[in-house]
């Protein structure tokens, strides 16, 4: 019997760890190249770490590095190290930075609305400040830039995450006055896509893509509307593919991407939340989704040796883009045979469908368990205010129960 020590790397949320934990423990013993593999997980504590030290984890999933800096370091260490097994590169995942990725995707000719990075609104706190502005920044004019782009516009950070400083721009007064309140903030001007069909927010897992129908004007738990067949099929494996293409390029295998679709067109926005959120009151209905993923993907990783890696393959990418003779449809095609090559992805779907054919059932069981239920309530106590508690266990249950009900497995 071989053990396989899963690690997570936690900041405050409480449910998704639980329902984690939870499923490990039910899956039991599982067959794999003669072999019988079980998984146990451990919650990663934060303390000081000699560089030689040799954890006991095999893999690490991580929901803390993005703007924790002492297990950021130590994720590059057992990466570069140990050969731990991460599910996010940290080496191409520096506090949600968005900049690279739209340079990346842009040079791969995905359709990127059109983005410009401004200098900072303030100085920075650097000695040699004065020095270099005065002798190199050159004086610009905003309005220009934003009359290039087009009314109206999106300010956002370079780097930022979770809607963060993120401002809709109508006119000039709107611009200086979000450009006054950036501070030391290094923002980004971007066209809006307006007038799209529908906004899309992928989570992917690995080779496994959810793509969901996505309100980000509503309140956190109505954002995700349950809803299938809002994209044709064409446009849908479009969205697919740029969030595997993403994903693959980067190395990342827990991400998140947003699309908006306007005629046919889809036009990727933001595709660089290497922590994505998985909340429970966030994803409700999509939750037993994500969470049969993160285990199936760490259960394969770890069962069939999986290597890490770190090295990137940019330039197989970029000859695919860089190449004349190749329409989108078939730039798109390439990109997709490499994220496919990169997740491994026909082994991985026979890997669930024969060593975890009973993963679908089990978390649908589990689901419908008190066990579950009891995560439910405990999750709404502590997110919401307690005159809220009946009316969103009602909300969660309900929406909890028809995916349920619509993935029975019998």
């Amino acid at each position: 019997m071989t053990e396989h020590l899963v690690g997570l790397l936690l900041g405050t949320e409480e449910d998704w760890p639980r329902a984690f934990e939870a499923l490990v423990s039910r899956l039991g013993p599982i067959s794999y190249g003669g072999q019988q593999h079980t998984l146990r997980t451990a919650r990663v504590t934060i303390e000081p770490f000699g560089l030689r030290d040799s954890p006991a984890h095999e893999l690490v999933i991580d929901r803390l590095a993005y703007w924790y800096y002492h297990p950021r370091e130590w994720l590059k260490k057992i990466a570069l190290m140990d050969d731990v097994y991460l599910l996010n590169s940290p080496f191409t995942f520096q506090s949600m930075e968005k900049h690279a990725a739209y340079c990346a995707m842009m040079r791969l000719g995905l359709q990127v609305p059109e983005t410009v990075l401004v200098p900072f609104k303030n100085p920075v706190d650097h000695a040699k400040w004065a020095y270099t502005a005065q002798r190199y920044n050159r004086p610009f004019d905003l309005d220009a830039v934003a009359e290039w782009l087009g009314y109206p516009l999106f300010m956002k950070p370079f780097d930022g995450g979770a809607w963060v400083g993120v401002s809709r721009i109508a006119d000039s007064e709107q611009l200086h006055a979000a450009y006054d309140r950036s501070g030391e903030r290094l923002m980004h001007l971007q066209q809006a896509v307006e007038g799209y069909d529908v906004f899309t927010r992928s989570l992917s897992v690995g080779p496994e893509t959810m793509v969901m129908k996505f309100r980000p004007a509503l309140p956190m738990h109505e954002r995700y509307e349950v809803a299938h067949g809002f994209l044709s099929d064409t446009v849908g494996d479009e969205v697919v593919t740029i969030s595997r293409l993403v994903n693959a390029f980067f190395r990342w295998e827990f991400n998140s991407c947003e699309c908006l679709v306007r005629d046919g067109v889809v036009y990727p926005i933001d595709y660089a939340n290497a922590c994505p959120d998985v909340a429970l009151t966030s994803l409700h209905y999509y939750f037993p989704w994500a969470m049969t993923a993160l285990l199936r993907w760490s259960a394969f990783c770890v069962a069939t040796g999986r290597r890490p890696r770190l090295d990137m393959d940019s330039a197989r990418y970029f000859a695919v883009g860089d190449d004349p003779s190749l329409d989108y449809a078939a730039k798109l095609r390439g990109y997709r045979a490499l994220a496919d090559e990169y997740f491994d992805t026909d082994r991985y779907r026979e890997f669930c469908d024969t060593t975890l054919r009973h993963v679908p059932a089990m978390v649908a069981e589990w689901v419908g368990s008190a066990d579950f239920d009891d995560l439910l309530v405990a999750t709404v106590r502590a997110t919401y205010p307690a005159h809220e508690h009946e009316r969103f266990v009602a909300h969660f249950r309900g929406l909890v129960d028809l995916w349920r009900r619509e993935n029975s497995v019998t």
